[in-house]
């Protein structure tokens, strides 16, 4: 239940007043954000601006931007905002909730998911016992309405609501291309569960990933750092395997950095390739029991090998992983596409932003999407910034990248990373160029 000193826990005092950060937002004429979302959310769901209407609706718009409005998108007067508050519909809804924990896990401890909510919604949200009642325009009480539902329907799934799956599902709902699946769909969809701990996709484009896990033959998992996709599909591969549905499974990278000079380094060879599958073995130690990853191992059940080592097998019955892919040559990835057999599935993922070959090659990665772009059965997974799961700032940092790569690249400057191969390996000597991968 929400805490009774709180502002927002009391009917009696209007959310403008008292709220940490509220807003009331229109949605009419062009280039606003779609209704019933903030303009942060708004802007990240493709709007171009954001308007306010309420007695100091501007100045809380304009912190909401960090201050980055410009004559070109001004914020609007005091008049225009009430102009058109008068033009919109006034709506009201209750929603009543009668689990009290359900209650408590929706307000969030000392309400801080209510607060959140707030800050993200422009519906007005007043709160006394077990009734939720929205206040503000149609358009904004409908979303806002409909951004609580999918949240109850979330902690029914037995996901528990925090402030990460707030801000996805406001996103999702404000996203256009969002289709028929819901938030609830999306954030509630259990992979793998061990120790009180559940794998599940935490995005819209994750979940059309895992799907096309389960639909295709061979699925490309393409997107920037941090937005799951070799974990995610260790996940689908552990799954399969408790499931019975293969007998094995096989995890794969290429060795970049040492090449075939593996010999050079100390140790055995186990030694010398530890440090390049170090994250698939993360992955591994997240989802099962440790004690059984050696007896695994042993047994053949679980194998864990370079990219050089796949040639000339044929795998059936197995859930194969290739990893880093962004990293193989032409040459390399026919080769590995060529090892399934039957009853196996493949799974590639990789960065082409992130090449490191030598010499200026292609990625295989990259040639790949060119071969086989419309072969039935194989199925191309882009994943965004907006798919990062790690620390928000790791998206921002992607964006930001892809900005400054693309303003260097138009100017003609040499890409970054093909720069950096120049200064390791010398120039490419007639081999071809990388592609930027946009």
């Amino acid at each position: 239940m929400p805490d009774p000193s709180s502002a927002a826990a009391r009917s009696d005092l209007p959310r403008g007043d008292n709220s940490t950060a509220s807003s009331s937002t229109g949605n009419s004429g062009a280039g606003l954000p779609p209704a019933g979302v903030s303009p942060e959310i708004g802007a990240r769901a493709g709007s171009a601006a954001a308007a306010g209407a309420g007695d100091g609706a501007a100045s809380r718009t304009a912190e909401r931007a960090g201050g980055q409005l410009s004559a070109a998108n001004p914020v609007p007067t005091a008049a225009e905002l009430s102009a058109r508050t008068s033009e919109r519909s006034v709506g009201e809804s209750t929603l009543v909730v009668a689990d009290e924990r359900q209650m408590m896990g929706l307000l969030g401890s000392r309400d801080s998911l209510l607060r959140l909510l707030e800050e993200h919604l422009v519906a007005d949200i007043h709160v006394r016992g077990n009734r939720v009642t929205l206040r503000g325009s149609a358009e904004d009480v409908a979303f806002a309405e409909r951004t609580l539902r999918e949240l109850l329907a979330l902690q029914e799934s037995g996901s528990v609501i925090t402030p990460d799956a707030v801000r996805r599902t406001i996103g999702m709902l404000a996203d256009p291309d969002v289709g028929t699946d819901s938030p609830s769909q999306v954030l509630g969809l259990n992979i793998i569960s061990r120790r009180g701990r559940t794998i599940r996709p935490k995005t819209l484009n994750q979940k059309r990933y895992v799907d096309g896990i389960d639909e295709h033959t061979i699925v490309f998992g393409i997107g920037p750092a941090g937005t799951g996709k070799t974990y995610l599909a260790m996940a689908k591969a552990v799954q399969a395997l408790q499931a019975k549905q293969v007998t094995r499974i096989i995890l794969t990278r290429p060795a970049v950095e040492a090449g075939e000079r593996l010999g050079f380094l100390p140790g055995t060879l186990s030694d010398k390739i530890d440090p390049y599958l170090r994250p698939l073995y993360d992955a591994l130690h997240d989802m099962l029991d440790p004690e059984s990853i050696p007896r695994l191992m042993a047994a053949g059940t679980i194998e864990v090998a370079p990219l050089a080592y796949m040639r000339g097998r044929t795998l059936n019955d197995a859930f194969i992983i290739l990893d880093e892919a962004q990293n193989t040559t032409p040459e390399q990835m026919k080769m590995f596409l060529t090892r399934l057999g039957f009853g196996s599935k493949i799974v590639v993922t990789g960065d082409i932003t992130q090449v490191d070959l030598p010499g200026g090659q292609r990625s295989g990665l990259q040639v790949v999407r060119e071969i086989l772009g419309d072969v039935d059965d194989v199925l191309f997974s882009l994943l965004t910034s907006s798919d990062v799961v790690r620390h928000r700032l790791v998206g921002r940092i992607v964006d930001a990248y892809e900005r400054w790569d693309a303003e260097n690249t138009s100017a003609g400057t040499p890409h970054p990373a093909a720069e950096r191969q120049q200064r390791r390996f010398g120039p490419a000597g007639g081999g071809h160029h990388r592609e930027s991968g946009r």
